[in-house]
């Protein structure tokens, strides 16, 4: 597999962004130059992630997300770049 993560990723299963492949991977995200862990959707071309917003669950049990603009820089984690 290619080291080009994609321009837009989702860890939820039924999002068309999903791709089990690439999320089995050690992926990290920096938003803003900072280590984001609870980024649930990003897109890089668009500058913003999708965050969980506390405990809050919608009436699915998903949880609550909320759109953060910025710049944002998904990288493998283990490599000497990352």
């Amino acid at each position: 597999m290619s080291e080009q993560l994609p321009d837009r990723l989702s860890v939820n299963p039924e999002s068309p962004f999903y791709d089990a492949d690439v999320l089995a991977r050690d992926i990290g995200i920096r938003f803003k130059g900072v280590e984001k862990t609870n980024v649930e959707e990003y897109c890089v071309s668009e500058g913003w992630v999708k965050v969980a917003a506390g405990n809050a669950k919608d009436r699915f049990g998903r949880p609550m997300t909320i759109t953060l603009k910025g710049p944002v820089e998904p990288y493998i984690r283990g490599n000497a770049e990352g």
